[in-house]
């Protein structure tokens, strides 16, 4: 489960465009805290423990709390905007979460056991489909990432939704199908091998087909020639 982080912020007082700008400035980032059937707030953190928080990597899947005029506020984030040119973050929007909710999530697969792999061992490669799955999971307990066991793969075999166990209180966000999550596939070089092998049948079956054919030509040559002479 992902750990509970804590952000100190502080409200902001003034809207617009004009206010933010001059907030970035400050070093500080705007943000809002909304949902759970409460009015927003709107807000403002230090960029630096932002940029923290955001490059442990799981920071979209991290139950973030907020502390603002010494109220807390439980919350997730739910989008980050960065500046198209030098990638600092602007703006955040974090979703107040109450208490016994469920919230959807995007969460990580991260892939084990390679070396019990046959398909891998041979040459295979895995093919990831889906790197990420979308879960809807208890606010409590939000899984860092999704262990998934390639133990068995030969080339050609694929690992679907079906064949994992999810943490218990997360469940698929996609309930209508079992979809596919990782194969084990040919390499190119062992490809372009069975095609070549293919190519070869079928040049030799073509050669084959033409030589009887040549054959049986000049067996009805010799037919006619003695009914010519008859």
């Amino acid at each position: 489960m992902s750990d509970q982080l804590t952000l100190p912020a502080e409200p902001r007082e003034r809207a617009g465009k004009g206010a933010s700008r001059a907030l970035r400035g400050e070093g500080r980032v705007p943000a809002v805290v909304y949902g759970a059937k409460k009015d927003p707030i709107s807000i403002h953190v230090e960029e630096k423990v932002l940029v923290k928080m955001l490059q442990t990597g799981h920071f979209m899947n991290s139950v973030v709390e907020i502390k603002v005029d010494g109220d807390k506020h439980r919350t997730l984030p739910k989008d980050v905007q960065f500046h198209p040119v030098t990638s600092r973050p602007i703006h955040v929007d974090f979703f107040r979460l109450a208490k016994g909710s469920k919230v959807e999530v995007n969460i990580p697969c991260r892939f084990i056991d390679e070396e019990a792999s046959p398909g891998l061992k041979r040459g295979g490669v895995l093919n990831v489909v889906r790197h990420e799955l979308e879960l809807l999971c208890d606010a409590a307990s939000i899984p860092d990432e999704i262990v998934i066991s390639l133990d068995g793969l030969d080339i050609g075999d694929s690992v679907h939704f079906s064949d994992i166990t999810l943490p218990e209180g997360s469940t698929s966000v996609i309930d209508d199908r079992d979809f596919t999550i990782a194969g084990v596939t040919a390499p190119s070089a062992m490809k372009s091998d069975s095609e070549e092998e293919e190519d070869e049948e079928g040049v030799e079956g073509e050669e084959g087909e033409a030589a009887e054919g040549e054959e049986g030509a000049e067996g009805e040559g010799g037919d006619a020639e003695a009914k010519d002479g008859e």
